[in-house]
């Protein structure tokens, strides 16, 4: 038996122990109207963790239950997400290949006298729904015969009624506590067309219903959601009950993912694309799989992430520089270190003639300690930002008579700045030492700060993207998103990079020396150094 780490996997063990199941099945289970976002990420991790530490098996099952909003492009994009994060479904499923099983089912709970033809509006049936303290009022049609109401749904069926005229419902109880016990609809009539069935059904099923037929259909143990869902278990269990299931799968209930300064709404998410306020699903500031993916955000930091925050029974917020924390400790180990200033800012080293090509160091966490060449000569560029024209007490990067090392090559003094018409420096001269060359400096010179530079020779002029979040802070989270959202998510630098950057492959990740992780990414305007996540950690550890 294998050891359990949270309270899914004890109910697991506790049901091989007993003999009530005897292997693990698993389903994840998105409805394809919309891109996945991250708190999909965490319900991957468990449902494909359970097949893993199980050997067991985990189905992707497309839950198509709604036409209206459903798209091949989401199915593909879903699919996709998957093979990123590395998982390997069973075999992919969809509520849509069940739908002549569904039906049946349907029909059988009919003739077991469950279920009955409702003429009532979709306005009627909620305002007679009740409330948390009123039981609600019975259908008028609820004592229809077996025989009737089988001939109105199979009209129903063939196309005989019009949209929203008549609806199937199951005869539970109207004055149950819960609301969602009190007579549900199972099917209603939806003239649209499906994107895999076409226009061969005018009735389609409800989730609820349709759910847990599709999980017993598949072969599902153990039907792991979110807690939004642990109402609705009741339901899933009245129809496994009554249309006999055995053995019937259970359903198991885990705290959702929230995390803040993130939109973690499908619905939302959807108006973000469609208003303009971002570039699409696969926007950098979107919280979704293929936006991050698309920012340069590693599948493993990811899972890490999913992993570090478990598995917990009642929800809560998970502050999104935990999540950024974990990004910065993958790429920290495994991205390599490249040379990019943000405000270019002139230097002229004039006792320095020719060029030369010096060992830089690709990722100090390397134990090989591997290097690659850089170009170096008397123009080059820093950043503006490590120069200051009044510095403050303790200052250690460049100033006037001031020394600093740079990153891999020498330390230079600053001896004189030529300023522009504002009062801002335009371009420093500076002096080198050439006995302080890194790895083999014998000047006897303590310059206390590094800096990172780039070849003037060689530089290439870049657009540089650094990304806000798209929800203001957590103090505002009692807002709706609309009146949260970040205007300022976006900042461009004209930068410059060194060459290789430029040559690496779109989904190599970078830290940029004292700045940031970046990638570069191919936008309309063009190639930019795309922003994974800052070097500054704000995580409370």
């Amino acid at each position: 038996m294998t050891e359990a780490t949270n309270f899914i996997e004890q109910i697991i063990n506790d049901e091989l122990s007993t003999g009530k199941v005897n292997a693990v099945q698993t389903r994840f289970p998105p409805e394809p109207n919309g891109y996945l976002h991250i708190g999909h990420a965490k319900s991957l991790c468990i449902n494909f963790g359970m097949k893993d530490k199980y050997n067991g098996k985990c189905n992707l099952f497309l839950d198509d239950t709604n036409p209206s909003k459903e798209k091949e492009e989401f199915v593909e994009a879903i699919k996709k997400d998957i093979e990123w994060l590395g998982f390997e479904w069973d075999k992919i499923t969809y509520a849509s290949d069940y739908y002549d099983d569904i039906y049946a089912f349907a029909e059988k709970e009919i003739m077991l006298g469950n279920a009955f033809v409702c003429d009532m509006t979709p306005e009627e049936i909620s305002k007679n729904r009740g409330t948390l303290t009123e039981a609600g009022k019975e259908s008028p049609y609820r004592n229809r015969t077996v025989e009737e109401n089988l001939k109105l749904f199979r009209e129903m069926r063939d196309g005989k009624y019009a949209d929203g005229s008549k609806c199937l419902r199951v005869k539970i109880d109207m004055a149950s506590p819960n609301i969602n016990m009190r007579d549900p609809v199972i099917y209603r009539i939806l003239r649209e067309h499906h994107y895999r069935a076409g226009d061969k059904w005018c009735i389609y099923p409800m989730y609820d219903f349709a759910h847990p037929i599709c999980d017993y259909m598949q072969g599902v143990t153990h039907s792991i959601c979110t807690l939004e869902f642990e109402d609705h278990r009741p339901l899933y269990d009245w129809v496994g009950i009554t249309l006999g299931f055995n053995p019937k799968p259970r359903q198991i209930e885990f705290a959702r993912l929230n995390v803040t300064n993130l939109v973690m709404s499908k619905r939302y998410l959807k108006k973000l694309v469609e208003d303009g306020s971002v570039d699409g699903w696969d926007d950098p500031r979107m919280p979704t799989l293929t936006g991050l993916r698309n920012r340069g955000v590693p599948a493993e930091a990811l899972k890490d992430f999913c992993a570090r925050i478990g598995v917990a029974k009642a929800n809560s917020e998970v502050q999104i520089s935990y999540l950024e924390a974990c990004i910065r400790e993958y790429l920290n180990i495994h991205a390599e270190r490249a040379m990019a200033v943000l405000k270019p800012l002139k230097v002229t080293i004039t006792n320095y003639e020719g060029s030369e090509e010096l060992d830089f160091d690709i990722n100090p966490n390397d134990e090989n300690k591997p290097t690659r060449k850089i170009t170096f000569s008397k123009n080059i560029y820093i950043d503006a930002d490590d120069f200051s024209l009044c510095p403050p007490p303790k200052y250690h990067r460049l100033k006037i008579d001031g020394v600093v090392r740079l990153k891999n090559a020498y330390i230079i003094k600053c001896d004189e700045v030529i300023y522009n018409e504002d009062g801002t420096a335009k371009e420093l001269l500076c002096s080198y030492y050439p006995d302080s060359k890194s790895g083999s400096d014998t000047s006897g010179i303590k310059a206390k700060g590094v800096i990172q530079w780039v070849n003037a020779e060689d530089a290439v002029d870049i657009k540089i993207r650094k990304y806000g979040y798209l929800l203001k802070d957590e103090e505002y989270s009692g807002q709706d998103f609309s009146e949260r959202m970040n205007k300022e998510s976006v900042t461009e630098f004209n930068g410059k990079v060194e060459p290789y950057f430029m040559t690496a492959d779109e989904n190599k990740a970078f830290q940029f020396l004292r700045t940031g992780y970046f990638k570069k990414l191919t936008i309309k305007s063009g190639e930019i150094a795309s922003e994974i996540v800052s070097l500054k950690d704000n995580f409370n550890k």
